[in-house]
């Protein structure tokens, strides 16, 4: 027997498979800065309010994330659950440096898994993936955080250090891609495709992300999460 759907049906069993693909790619990816604007984040400057940005320390030019660094704070996520994820961050230095640090190391960093009732300060509670010259990748553990890295667990601190394993940074200028992985408590960087660090049973394993402005120029061409089951 031959079943001929109206046009009417047809059309909508169309638009729910294809509603139904995009709304579950939409959960897999997400492009936390569109190229446009400042959408899902918040901006935080030392000494000053919520979103209070009067030297526009972070503002996005040619579809690239602008960060003079002129001020310290960051640009937070407003979202503050995210768990298991794959972070994809491109970025490279600009030229300008301030003080203090107008003659050190051009630092940045991305710090996640902030909870979501830390204190808003420079800086916040959660691991961060060091982005400074000669060092990307290392880990600091923030605000007490914890991990274990080759079976050593760092003692608890305002800001400990653990040090990459490999370097694969290019050098100043060109642009560098970073990877984020979050796993159930077990994280590890990636710089440039090379995995340099890897720690597991993190203290902190949920929380908001952050991108750091801390004393010099850095430009942002893709910063994307990609979730994992």
């Amino acid at each position: 027997m031959k079943i001929t759907l109206q046009p009417t049906l047809l059309i909508l069993l169309t638009a729910a498979f294809l509603s139904s693909g995009s709304t579950g790619s939409a959960r897999k990816t997400l492009r936390l800065f569109n190229g446009k604007d400042l959408k899902g984040w918040y901006i935080f400057h030392a000494k000053r309010a919520k979103n209070e940005d009067p030297n526009q320390v972070f503002k996005v030019e040619n579809r690239m994330l602008h960060v003079s660094g002129k001020e310290f704070g960051y640009l937070c996520t407003e979202r503050s659950n995210f768990r298991n994820f794959r972070l994809i961050v491109e970025f490279k230095w600009g030229i300008n440096r301030y003080a203090p640090r107008e003659n050190a190391k051009r630092d940045s960093g991305i710090i996640y898994h902030i909870p979501p009732d830390a204190e808003d300060r420079v800086y916040p509670t959660g691991i961060e993936c060091q982005i400074q010259e000669g060092d990307v990748g290392d880990f600091w553990l923030v605000g007490d955080t914890t991990i274990e890295v080759d079976g050593v667990r760092n003692a608890p601190g305002r800001s400990v250090r653990m040090v990459k394993k490999r370097d694969t940074e290019k050098p100043t200028g060109e642009w560098n891609r970073i990877e984020v992985i979050s796993k159930d408590g077990t994280c590890t960087h990636l710089v440039n495709g090379v995995e340099v660090v890897k720690g597991s049973k993190a203290s902190v394993t949920e929380g908001k992300i952050l991108l750091q402005s801390e004393g010099a120029e850095v430009f942002y061409r893709k910063v994307e999460l990609r979730e994992l089951p």
